[in-house]
């Protein structure tokens, strides 16, 4: 999909398309009463570019939901926006796009809604903002991380405190590298560990006590994680572009993963529960839609001259999961698939910006799943199974001469930075990169993964579980991570800093563009 180009109106155009809300819709005095409608689940934006931006939220019944967006705080000469309803088949949730709006600005949105059956029942606003893409260089700072509400560990006294701690770099957006929701995953109200207490869920609904199978369940994975109140303040303030992974559906799934023998499940087809998560996935989040495709997640994201955004999905067009050892590139062997391939060589190829950044919800080189889950499958060699596809994408980047590429990923709950060296490889036809890895968000820490040496990966740094630990800590035991990417609008440098929840940098670098005009 290419990055959709809208014209750029100038910032007195915008404000001249519309009024102030309370005015230009002449709604009566916010209704008191019991019976008004609730926004439940706060605002999101996302996707957002030069000229347009997603925006979401939430009724907790059938509403009228009125918009409206401004340039300023006090939406004085705000722009009202047409109307939407809320309504049972989406589960009261809206979305929209929202388009024309001026570049590298600062967007103010807000949303009333109305009782469809009782015009005086009027909710009170909810509010939220985003920056659009500049048009010329300025400093950019992205953060990102994965892995949300894993392994049981769910939203405790201190809520999912990373989610605080990223927002106070105020970035201009946020990559959710996926596992946004823990679909296959119950919790519990305590958590035990030999003997003693060591977590208490102190907010739990009942569609988290099992493994996701219907719609409804699959929307209360999401309803979930919106309840904890750094992520709905967050959500208010910076956009997040999502990407999704497995636990969406359920663990390791490919269109061949059979549930026949897990008894958790009574729906034994994987092929509904990825129809009703994909549903539930595009419902709750701030995610373009695209029209031919609409449960497509794979996309570029323009946000401004320095930097294009590719986020890859490597769930939903791979082969089935087998050894991951076979000699010829066929549909078996494939994990982005021949179409998402094609598009995203044409992509790379046509970006003008400084910055080509690869959103992959999975790493390159690390064994995952005994080799049979993600790319590297262990033997080291030469490339092999779903090393093809990415040893061909690789090949091509430095044949057309793409410069400053940059891969960042999640995934395997712990954080490092690798450095992909053609020297060390068994796999030479590429130019070095880097890949970044962060996560988890608020899930059980695991790790260190194994390394496949097919593509030459360099451990720089890491940070996991020592020996002496266990697997799947806590979050309070403090190893959630998230990493922040600063661009300077002056030199066009990328500085890379891996973060913890306590906002410590653990380890940073600066890369130089190849080739950028200063």
């Amino acid at each position: 999909m290419s990055s959709i180009r809208f014209p750029r109106p100038t910032r007195r155009a915008f404000l001249a398309g519309g009024t102030a809300f309370a005015t230009s819709l002449a709604l009566p005095a916010i209704s008191r009463a019991a019976a008004r409608p609730q926004f439940t689940h706060g605002v999101q934006s996302g996707d957002v570019d030069a000229t347009s931006g997603m925006i979401w939220t939430r009724t907790d019944r059938p509403a009228k939901v009125m918009m409206e967006v401004s340039t300023t705080e006090s939406f004085a000469n705000a722009r009202q926006l047409a109307p939407m309803s809320a309504l049972p088949n989406h589960d009261m949730a809206v979305k929209r796009l929202v388009e024309g709006l001026p570049s590298d600005q600062d967007i103010f949105y807000r949303f009333v809604a109305a009782d469809l059956n009782d015009i005086n029942a009027v909710s009170e606003p909810v509010v939220g903002r985003f920056r659009t893409a500049p048009s010329a260089r300025r400093d950019v700072r992205f953060a990102w991380s994965g892995d949300t509400a894993g392994q049981g560990w769910g939203i405790d006294d201190d809520g999912m405190a990373t989610y605080a701690t990223m927002a106070q770099h105020r970035p201009d957006f946020f990559i959710h590298s996926g596992d946004t929701i823990y679909a296959d995953g119950p919790m519990q109200d305590e958590v035990e560990k030999d003997g003693q207490l060591i977590w208490k869920n102190t907010t739990l609904i009942d569609e988290k006590r099992k493994v996701a199978e219907t719609l409804d369940e699959f929307r209360g994975q999401w309803k979930y994680n919106l309840l904890d109140e750094h992520v709905r303040a967050m959500n208010a303030v910076c956009p997040t572009f999502m990407q999704w992974d497995d636990h969406e559906v359920v663990n390791n799934w490919s269109s061949s993963r059979s549930l026949m023998e897990d008894d958790r499940y009574s729906e034994k087809s994987i092929h509904v529960l990825q129809a009703r998560a994909t549903r539930a996935f595009h419902e709750m989040t701030p995610l373009r839609i695209t029209p031919s495709e609409p449960g497509r997640v794979y996309r570029k994201i323009s946000y401004g001259p320095m930097l294009d955004v590719f986020f890859l999905d490597l769930r939903s067009y791979r082969g089935p999961n087998t050894e991951n050892l076979q000699a010829e590139l066929t549909d078996e062997s494939r994990i982005l698939g021949a179409e998402q391939m094609a598009w995203l060589k044409r992509e790379l190829a046509n970006s003008d910006a400084t910055w080509k950044v690869i959103a992959s919800d999975m790493p390159i080189g690390l064994v995952v799943g005994g080799g049979q889950e993600a790319i590297g499958n262990g033997d080291n060699g030469s490339a092999k199974g779903r090393e093809l596809e990415i040893g061909e994408l690789l090949r091509f980047i430095k044949t057309a001469k793409i410069h400053n590429t940059v891969w960042f990923t999640a995934d395997v709950h712990y954080t490092a930075a690798h450095y992909y060296n053609p020297d060390k490889a068994a796999f030479q036809e590429f130019e070095p990169f880097w890949e970044f890895v962060s996560g988890p968000l608020h899930a059980g820490t695991f790790g260190p993964n194994d390394l496949d040496m097919t593509f030459g990966p360099e451990v720089k740094y890491i940070k996991a579980p020592t020996e002496d630990q266990s697997q799947n800590l806590p979050p309070s035991m403090g190893l959630q991570f998230f990493g922040l990417v600063d661009i300077d609008g002056a030199t066009q440098q990328m500085k890379v800093r891996l973060m913890d929840r306590a906002d410590k940098e653990l380890w940073s670098v600066t890369l130089d563009p190849v080739g950028a005009s200063i």
